[in-house]
């Protein structure tokens, strides 16, 4: 992997039929803005070649929401991906059979290893907006450059449904 997308499911309903917060689906706010944002990375070629989603249904939802934006990706659906931590999301993505990952997924796991890579990086500006948040379907992205180069770590994009017209979190 050389680029690392970090993909918060959209807005979701409060409780699910089933009382099981694995079984929250997404709003249809939550459809929109996942929409909103998938169609601006597109818009700025940040398309993954394999897709990481959490098997709980709001973040499969939320895949199917963006596909239409970001086409192309393998998908694999992980249960370990369902309330990760960060250490565990970053392991995920470092999945060689890919050269753009998105990981599909939760707060506090994406939350925390944005904020961490968005330092590691030295982008003080996006660090300072992540650690304010990471909204429902939000995304970061993360260029870890080719083998061999020097340029290390850079953040490429932080994008958030309010920033093309969404709703809040």
């Amino acid at each position: 992997m050389q680029r690392l997308i970090l993909f918060r499911h959209g807005k979701t309903e409060t409780r699910a039929a089933s009382g099981e917060d694995f079984d929250r689906a997404l709003t249809a706010r939550g459809e929109r803005d996942v929409r909103l944002v998938a169609e601006a990375m597109a818009a700025d070629e940040f398309t993954p070649d394999r897709a990481l989603v959490s098997a709980a249904v709001r973040a499969r939802q939320t895949w199917d929401m963006a596909a239409s934006a970001l086409v192309g990706a393998v998908v694999e659906n992980r249960p370990d991906l369902y309330d990760a931590s960060a250490p565990t999301l970053l392991t995920a993505g470092r999945t060689p059979l890919g050269r753009t990952v998105v990981i599909v997924a939760h707060n506090p796991g994406l939350h925390v290893l944005a904020v961490a890579l968005a330092g590691r990086a030295e982008d003080h500006a996006v660090e300072a907006r992540l650690r304010q948040g990471f909204p429902t379907g939000a995304a970061a992205v993360f260029d870890f450059g080719a083998p061999g180069d020097e340029g290390g770590l850079r953040v490429l994009g932080f994008y958030t449904p309010a920033d093309f017209g969404g709703g809040p979190d």
